[in-house]
């Protein structure tokens, strides 16, 4: 169609790239900002949710002066398979912590499972523990949202794309972010405020954000097909159900401490069904990777050496696939690194509900003191448009879906 003579040609409004960015930002931290939330503070929980559970269990905990050192699993198993609550053992774990029992996990007799609280020195039986506590409702929540892993591990580590997108947007939107690590917090009034803790709070936790971010990534890969291929499995040659498997772990846990002498023990998996065989795992001279990587399988019958994995044998896929808990959890050295994760983790959580904060704030043309009770929360509610239904949903589902959890 030809313009009439004398009109002006349409401008095109052009949106600067570092608007552009800022948005990008703003959209990333707020429309999911509630199940955010809800993930950060679940994984940050997570982290101490071992010692959640020493404060909720008494029998769980033991005096540090009558622990001198090693397990004794052959007094543990034993107790163990003495204990009327005992149908079965399914595994024993070294204590997590000095203060800590072993715990042993078991089939009862109606056939659901149970934990026994077991004196890492002599054995003795403290206590019997529910079977899901603490560590696993934080460890479910904020891995899948209870949901069935095939749907909620995909949904719950595609938000680290999120992460990504607001981790490069801030950087690029925040000029010259580098020299703002010492900048003080302005408290000339609460959005500057919030705003200076928020920036603050964000450039310490860089390293912190990138790595639960990256971490995050690779779950999603596995979760839709790229995981690693597995370690070293074993056989058994003989039906678990024929033998009396505690009379037998002595000559297992012997054959595993000779061929594996740097193998630092700390789970013992004991033979469920036919030819599956006892599995010792534990920490050797690999790094950054979980006690499965260092493995030693005995054939329950006769105490024989079935496979030893090492973790300096996997392949540059499976050692990636070791590393991601470690890192994403901080459990690679104690409370050394455990403390300062749980740390980080509240900071982004805090991220999280502060950039929320932020955006409600610059939209109140009065000072929130006087903007009426609640008038930010409800404008930080219609910001995050309709994405607030599906997340608000999900977290929801997670903590609906405790009770069945709980109580089957």
């Amino acid at each position: 169609m030809d313009r009439r003579p004398g009109t002006a040609r349409p401008r095109r409004v052009r949106v600067k790239p570092a608007r552009l960015w800022w948005l990008v930002h703003q959209w990333a931290g707020l429309k999911l900002a509630i199940l955010l939330t809800f993930v950060f503070a679940t994984g940050t929980l997570a982290v101490l949710s071992h010692e959640i559970d020493w404060l909720l269990q008494p029998d769980l905990r033991v005096s540090p002066s009558t622990v001198s050192g090693e397990p004794q699993w052959e007094d543990i198993a034993t107790a163990a398979a003495a204990h009327p609550a005992t149908a079965a053992i399914r595994s024993i774990d070294a204590p997590v912590a000095s203060a800590f029992a072993a715990q042993v996990q078991i089939i009862q007799p109606d056939g659901s499972r149970a934990f026994l609280f077991a004196h890492p020195e002599t054995g003795l039986i403290q206590g019997v523990g529910p079977w899901v506590g603490a560590q696993r409702i934080l460890r479910n929540m904020h891995r899948h949202l209870n949901l069935p892993l095939n749907i909620g591990v995909p949904l719950v580590s595609v938000l680290s794309l999120l992460m990504l997108a607001s981790l490069i947007s801030s950087l690029i939107v925040y000029k010259r972010w580098w020299r703002g690590f010492f900048k003080p917090v302005r408290w000339r009034d609460a959005r500057t405020a919030w705003g200076d803790v928020h920036r603050l709070s964000g450039l310490w936790s860089l390293w912190f954000v990138a790595l639960i971010s990256l971490t995050g990534l690779w779950y999603f890969a596995e979760s839709i097909g790229l995981d690693a291929p597995p370690a070293v499995e074993a056989k058994a040659d003989r039906a678990a159900a024929d033998l009396d498997l505690v009379s037998r772990f002595p000559d297992s846990l012997a054959a595993a401490r000779k061929a594996f002498p740097q193998l630092a023990i700390q789970r013992v998996v004991f033979p469920a069904k036919p030819g599956q065989a006892f599995r010792f795992e534990g920490e050797a001279t690999a790094i950054l990777v979980r006690p499965r990587a260092n493995a030693v399988w005995t054939n329950p019958a006769d105490g024989k050496i079935l496979a030893t994995g090492r973790g300096e044998n996997l392949s540059v896929h499976q050692r990636i696939s070791e590393a991601a808990d470690p890192l994403h959890f901080g459990t690679f050295a104690g409370y050394w690194s455990k403390l300062p994760w749980f740390l980080f983790g509240c900071l982004l959580t805090m991220l999280c509900v502060s950039g929320v904060t932020i955006f409600a704030l610059r939209l109140v043309r009065r000072p929130p003191s006087s903007a009426g009770q609640g008038k930010p929360v409800a404008i930080a509610w219609a910001g995050m448009g309709r994405w607030k239904w599906p997340a608000t949903a999900l977290v929801a589902i997670g903590l609906v879906l405790v009770y069945p959890l709980i109580a089957f």
